[in-house]
């Protein structure tokens, strides 16, 4: 029996319509609900005091400057090493069976748990390098996770370019670096800016590497220095919500809206900036 196909296409795009309902629904309700608990536990205050009496009151400064200078260093480690290498396996590598197992094992080591990250952290960096527990330890512990992150969006970026806008840089005496960098770069910033912004949301919001290397469970002071333990965001979450016993429902909420808040102002920052790039685009 052959169906119409204006009602094979109605049914499709109603299929299509739920896949997308259940994906959007539970995160939409989740967000509302942290939101609903969390707000009336923002204030000035809590945003810019030392969390006081066991982290059972006061607020949460020191755990969101820790969260930004790890997310910092993290990108700051992690975007030009994995620029670079994009460059290289977009650009320079051939495409021979050593590179092909490389692309795959990078593709598969984005997929890796971070708590196995955070062990990796714990013995090369904190152990071997002997950085102990601190913000360099920590930071490069992440930039290693977000690492395959950014090669992956950074090459598929770069591959997007159109060969023809290599062929005539080329063909008009320029060199394969000097093309690479006045032709594909600029063409491809937005597709990097993406994975940057990918390895923003998932720097920002991981406890295992941050356990590991870094955070500390209470410490109602700043960092002097990259060699500091640091309280995170991440990690105070966690400790107020399992670990300190009485602790009111609105700090626990308000916590968890503050490091939403602070992951999507992050993207919305990397996002404008993407957006006027891509205005600039030639294609």
């Amino acid at each position: 029996m052959n169906m119409n196909p204006r009602t094979t296409q109605k049914l499709a795009f109603a299929f299509f319509l739920l896949a997308t309902l259940l994906i959007i629904v539970p995160v939409g309700l989740i967000v509302v609900v942290i939101i609903q608990k969390g707000l009336p536990a923002i204030s000035w205050e809590f945003l810019t005091s030392v969390p006081k009496k066991g982290m059972r009151a006061g607020g949460i400064f020191p755990a969101i400057i820790g969260t930004l200078y790890l997310v910092s260093g993290a990108i700051l480690f992690a975007l030009p090493i994995g620029l670079f290498s994009a460059i290289y396996l977009s650009e320079y590598a051939k495409d021979n069976y050593m590179n092909r197992i490389i692309k795959l094992s990078i593709v598969n080591l984005a997929g890796v748990p971070s708590v196995v990250y955070g062990l990796f952290g714990l013995a090369l960096f904190v152990d071997f390098f002997k950085f102990g527990v601190s913000i360099l330890a920590g930071s490069l512990t992440l930039g290693i996770m977000i690492l395959p992150i950014i090669i992956t969006a950074s090459r598929e970026a770069l591959e997007a370019v159109p060969s023809s806008f290599r062929e005539v840089s080329l063909s008009l005496g320029a060199s394969k670096w000097q093309t690479i960098r006045h032709i594909v770069l600029p063409n491809s910033i937005s597709g990097i800016i993406t994975g940057t912004i990918l390895g923003i949301g998932r720097a920002a919001g991981e406890t295992a590497p941050i356990l590991f290397t870094v955070a500390a469970f209470y410490i109602p002071k700043l960092p002097h220095s990259i060699f500091d333990q640091v309280m995170a965001l991440p990690y105070h979450l966690y400790v107020i919500s399992t670990q300190v016993p009485n602790v009111s429902e609105q700090i626990r909420y308000g916590t968890a809206l503050v490091l939403i808040g602070m992951v999507l102002l992050m993207n919305l920052a990397a996002i404008i900036i993407r957006y006027q790039f891509r205005k600039k685009k030639k294609w």
